[in-house]
């Protein structure tokens, strides 16, 4: 029995189809059931991961858990989820991200209240928790670039920060495709490892915004944006102040120094990774 949590979100239910698809049984953790519209033949079984206490029947009779952490929101929880997690199940796979560090001495910390800080947080907890553990560490996810749809929809201009920024986004489909392949591949060596994922080529923030308009049949602008104007406009919409600084500032770095492309994904699931083109078509109705 495998738990996917995050279930009801874009990479934790393609890790329930495919799983399922793959023969595997899943239980889905979901915080209302009668919502969570999944394929059928998953388990689905109410639960919260900020609530520890909520747990006990998702995690019964688990061998394996796919790990989908609500960053930020739960870390409070994390300590008493991942030691609840461990008492129960043999091995983990846990969707971390790029740009956490490796333990070492005299590393500096990250902060805890930005978004690498949460799941550094985390990682450190699985490592210490007797579970068997693989991290998951893809960089920015394509879907991420939906923040951008009702921009698109309404004035066919994206209005952002550092256009020239460039990275190597990747499909959610291909995220959970590398997380399935750990869960059920008959190979060793996963135990322990540190997976960087990424899609197969480094696109700027305005090539990714003209292959949007590609995919949906007219132009999409790109109009650029102060970082100043941007950092407010993330607090307003309720982000905490370090994970909204540690966006603007990942954008600047990624204009001199591009998120590279890594040969993960096809090593791990035997295919290339999806390209962002192909990402965009997928999702060309989510912007029209």
């Amino acid at each position: 029995m495998i738990l996917v949590t995050g279930a009801t979100g874009k990479v934790g239910g393609q890790a329930v189809s495919q799983l399922l698809d793959a023969g595997a049984a899943v239980r889905a953790l979901a915080r209302d059931p009668a919502s969570a519209a999944l394929p059928e033949g998953a388990e689905v079984v109410r639960g919260d991961l900020a609530d520890p206490a909520t747990l006990d029947d998702a995690l019964d009779g688990v061998e394996s858990v796919f790990l989908v952490w609500p960053t930020l929101s739960a870390d409070h929880a994390a300590p008493a989820t991942v030691k609840a997690i461990a008492g129960r199940a043999r091995r983990i796979v846990y969707l971390s991200a790029r740009g956490v560090p490796d333990p070492a001495p005299g590393a500096p910390e990250t902060d805890p209240d930005s978004i690498l800080g949460s799941h550094a947080l985390v990682e450190r907890l699985i490592e210490r928790s007797g579970l068997e553990w693989t991290f998951l560490r893809p960089g920015g996810f394509a879907a991420n670039t939906l923040m951008w749809a009702s921009q698109i929809r309404d004035t066919g201009t994206v209005r952002w920060i550092h256009g020239a920024a460039s990275r190597a986004l990747i499909h959610e489909r291909d995220i959970a495709a590398a997380g399935v392949s750990v869960l059920t591949g008959t190979g060793t060596g996963h135990a322990g490892a540190r997976y960087v994922l990424s899609g197969p080529e480094p696109l700027t923030q305005i090539e990714q915004v003209t292959a949007i308009g590609e995919a949906i049949g007219r132009p999409v602008r790109w109009e650029e944006l102060s970082p100043d104007v941007a950092l407010r406009g993330l607090l307003d919409q309720g982000w905490p102040p370090a994970a909204a600084q540690e966006m603007i500032d990942a954008h600047a770095r990624m204009v001199t120094s591009p998120e590279s492309a890594t040969s993960t994904m096809e090593e791990l699931t035997g295919r290339p990774a999806t390209p962002f083109r192909q990402w965009a078509a997928d999702h060309a109705d989510d912007f029209r």
